[in-house]
């Protein structure tokens, strides 16, 4: 099983109409997108995450009852707003970020009980709590729990220069959490902010790094492998990068950590690459996600032509 703990939010996706701007609500933040992709995609999954007691909180609430997620651990919280982050697409369906995130729930998350750690194979934690105290400490007691429960622990870098002072300080944060986890991943642009130098310190870990039209790849003990996907023109970016993580995270969830070899992580690569190409072809980082029929379908068609 999969266990996901993190941000759940608001995506406010923009548009021009009647000569006004008008924005659309869809369910977002990148750990929960990624919880459920990865149900979608065949695996076990749990949620935990914090929304305000709010519209939005009860949007999402609803929302995320209706995924039939194995487990889900809501919070709502009655102090704190719902976080918001106000998504604009260009004509290419690229996206610019704006978070609405002023003393907000997302990083006020509920505890999780030892019988979930135990029953959970990988710990996934998102980022954006990084940015305040509560959060970072929420995500590094949870990483050396899981550790002592024998668990592997996955963190996608998900790197926001607006919600931190300034990078730097920013770096220093992400460092230590990422000393913690087993799997670590990093889009292209992130690669550059953390440097590849840093990189070739993270050789004991599976690191995946995406490259958007490229594909993806992964490294692993000085080893490492570049993989394709399948060219498409983009409706929507919007958690394409969750949707391929979901799908790379529910493959190797699918075996036994043992059988993780690099031909295997070559097609889990692939399976993710194709996960998030799919994705791109609707709006919403959820509403358009491909279903798990449907990638392997598109997996055993891209196989055959090799």
């Amino acid at each position: 099983m999969i266990l996901c703990a993190g941000e759940i939010l608001a995506d406010m996706i923009g548009s021009v109409r009647d000569g006004g701007f008008v924005y659309e609500s869809k369910a977002g933040g990148a750990p929960f997108n990624v919880a459920c992709a990865a149900k979608r995609f065949g695996a076990r999954v749990c949620f935990a995450g914090s929304v305000g007691d709010d519209l939005i909180g009860a949007f999402l609430e609803e929302f995320a009852k209706r995924r039939e997620l194995d487990g889900l651990i809501l919070n709502r919280d009655r102090e704190r707003n719902t976080t918001l982050a106000f998504v604009q697409l260009d004509e290419k369906g690229e996206r610019s970020f704006c978070f609405y995130r002023k003393n907000t729930a997302d990083y006020h998350l509920p505890e999780i009980g030892d019988p979930l750690l135990r029953e959970a194979d990988i710990v996934h934690i998102g980022s954006l709590m990084l940015s305040e105290d509560a959060g970072r400490e929420y995500a590094e007691k949870l990483a050396v729990r899981a550790h002592a429960f024998g668990k592997t622990v996955s963190f996608d870098v998900n790197f926001r220069t607006d919600i931190f002072r300034d990078t730097e300080s920013a770096l220093t944060i992400y460092r230590r959490i990422i000393r913690h986890a087993d799997i670590v991943k990093f889009s292209e642009d992130e690669v550059e902010i953390f440097g590849e130098k840093y990189l070739e310190t993270l050789s004991d870990k599976l690191v995946c790094v995406t490259l958007g039209g490229a594909g993806s790849e992964w490294r692993r003990g000085g080893k490492g492998e570049k993989v394709a996907t399948i060219p498409v023109t983009p409706v929507d970016t919007t958690g394409a990068g969750d949707a391929f993580y979901a799908g790379f995270l529910s493959r190797l969830d699918s075996v036994k950590k043992e059988k993780w070899t690099d031909g295997f992580l070559s097609d889990a690569l692939l399976f993710g690459n194709l996960c998030g190409a799919l994705n791109t072809q609707g709006k919403g980082a959820i509403d358009s996600l491909p279903s798990l029929e449907q990638v392997k379908a598109c997996f055993a068609e891209y196989k055959a032509k090799r």
